[in-house]
């Protein structure tokens, strides 16, 4: 969060993104956190907390949808490698969760594997129409990482290392107007 804070502010300090970082990580890595955050162009993790080479596992799926790959991927570090946080980042303006909005209030699947990505986020619909509200896609996109930090939380594999405190789940949100990220969900005591 320190490092979104100088993201907001412009005070970048630009970390680990050096030639000697790179030799640092280049036999081993120790990511402080995973993210798994959208795929959309303008939410890159490691730009908006302003880290380098080495700090985090990141994936990225449209609309943060996870499936058992990415499901895998995300514990990968805290399984492997003791990485103490997971980070489920959504944003504001979400083309992805906008078209799966569309395609179930609509009842029109979309081509090909994107349809995929509606099934995923049928939850975070369902929820959002329940809930209400000024804008629904807002609400959906919002819902979406609230049930997947959850999901993760009480995955069978992770919920252990949640339960004694060496792992924490957050959901978060990223402003693309401020650039701030909000914590939603999860936030380690």
């Amino acid at each position: 969060m320190e490092g979104n804070k100088r993201w907001v502010s412009g005070d970048l300090q630009h970390p680990d993104r050096d030639p000697n970082r790179r030799q640092l990580v280049a036999q081993q890595q120790e990511p402080f956190g995973a993210i798994l955050s959208c795929i959309d162009s303008r939410v890159p993790p490691e730009l908006l907390f302003d880290t380098g080479l080495g700090a985090l596992y990141v994936m990225r799926t449209g609309g943060e949808a996870v499936g058992p790959v990415v499901t895998g991927s995300v514990e990968y570090g805290p399984m492997t490698s003791d990485t103490p946080l997971i980070v489920v980042l959504g944003h504001q303006r979400c083309g992805a969760v906008e078209a799966a909005y569309k395609s179930l209030r609509d009842d029109k699947p979309l081509p090909g594997n994107l349809q995929a990505i509606v099934k995923a986020l049928q939850p975070a619909y369902e929820q959002a129409v329940r809930e209400g509200g000024g804008d629904p896609v807002e609400t959906m996109a919002r819902a979406q990482v609230k049930l997947t930090a959850a999901d993760l939380r009480s995955n069978q594999d992770l919920a252990p290392l949640v339960g004694k405190g060496a792992l924490a789940v957050v959901g978060a949100y990223y402003s693309l107007d401020t650039g701030k990220v909000e914590v939603l969900a999860g936030a380690p005591s």
